[in-house]
């Protein structure tokens, strides 16, 4: 079977990530950070394109490392309408919704099959996107709310679960993904619990809405009553609060940090503030680990934790110490955001997995009553 080479690219707010792949080994891998003034001179992220082009390429020169033989660029993807997951090929559709953000999300992310897309222009490649931000493969039952017209979507760091997902199936159970059922947790500056059943993941929680357990900088599910008195008490708008959401709720909140290492410092010095903070997210998380649990019956293979704060020994601990009665609890520290863009490719070009069309239209519009 050949060995291909792949260059996986993922725009951020403030850097560039990049990796080359030769199969499944990492054999170059870079963050490269972009100056915040630099970055201010463009009134729109689109216009950066030729920036984190060049500075790119520029890097890779000075590594000696030539693109010749590159098989296939994979971008971050974003800017994208919601989608189911797998790996789909970068077209002029695509790059249309990406160059608009057509889902209303404005972040560098959509930069990246853009940047796959003129790297295997250039050097007669394939270009694709593996599991974008926007996947949505929820099933019916977890869409519906308490008020008519509004229907739940999902924001998930859904890359990173599904390739964790993937890796225990095939190196831990020997099976396929699509034959097993998880609940998989990505906890770091963002915590999102999913269940995955047969290959698809059915439900999760909605981490830039304000779903699910609160993290470093969000400060998840609360009751609406709670907040439309906070908001009262305080005369503030929507607009005030809405960075509560993503950027100032959770530890930024409470204790003005977002530094997990930092709380977890001061609990062990007797801060019973800082204690009780990470304690209860690590609760929260737990509770919504159960709530997975329920949407796939109790027919669970394995609860799979991943992302930046799985390196901590303790809330690894907890947490199996609490939902191991479910399934059993593997840790997988960090994350395979790059890996996962090369894997979702080679699994394409060795003939196990389809690749697919993005059509320009949301995977799903609404109930057939809601029209």
């Amino acid at each position: 079977m050949k060995t291909y080479k792949v260059l996986t690219i993922n725009p951020g707010s403030t850097s560039t990530k990049i990796a080359l792949f030769e199969g499944e080994t990492c054999v170059f891998s870079k963050n490269v950070s972009h100056d915040a003034n630099e970055l201010a001179k463009y009134e729109r992220i689109a216009d950066q394109l030729p920036y984190r082009r060049n500075m790119i390429l520029d890097l890779l020169s000075e590594a000696n490392i030539a693109l010749d033989d590159v098989d296939v660029f994979v971008g971050r993807g974003g800017g994208l309408l919601a989608m189911e997951g797998g790996t789909y090929e970068v077209t002029d559709l695509m790059l249309e919704h990406a160059r608009n953000m057509q889902n209303g999300v404005i972040h560098p992310a959509a930069l990246g099959s853009q940047l796959a897309h003129e790297f295997a222009t250039k050097y007669d490649a394939k270009a694709m996107v593996v599991n974008p931000p926007d996947v949505d493969e929820l099933q019916d039952l977890a869409r519906m709310t308490g008020i008519k017209g509004v229907n739940r979507v999902i924001h998930l760091h859904a890359l990173n679960l599904k390739e964790t997902a993937i890796r225990h199936s095939k190196n831990v159970l020997n099976k396929k993904y699509e034959e097993c059922n998880f609940i998989v947790c990505h906890i770091g500056g963002g915590v999102s619990v999913s269940a995955h059943r047969q290959g698809k993941m059915v439900d999760g929680f909605d981490i830039v809405g304000g779903e699910g357990p609160m993290a470093p900088t969000r400060c998840g599910s609360i009751s609406v009553a709670d907040l439309l008195s906070y908001m009262k008490k305080n005369n503030y708008t929507v607009d005030d609060v809405k960075p509560l959401l993503t950027k100032s709720g959770g530890f930024v909140s409470h204790v003005g940090i977002s530094d997990a290492l930092e709380l977890t410092n001061r609990a062990s010095q007797g801060d019973h503030y800082a204690e009780m903070l990470w304690n209860t997210m690590i609760y929260q998380i737990e509770k919504c680990i159960g709530s997975m649990a329920a949407v796939l019956h109790g027919q669970v293979d394995g609860i799979l934790l991943g992302g930046g704060m799985v390196y901590n020994q303790d809330l690894v601990r907890q947490i199996t110490d609490t939902c191991s009665f479910i399934a059993p609890v593997s840790a997988y520290p960090g994350e395979f955001e790059m890996e996962a863009m090369a894997a979702g490719a080679i699994r394409v070009l060795n003939g196990e997995e389809e690749l697919k069309q993005y059509t320009g239209k949301v995977c799903w519009s609404g109930f057939e009553w809601d029209s």
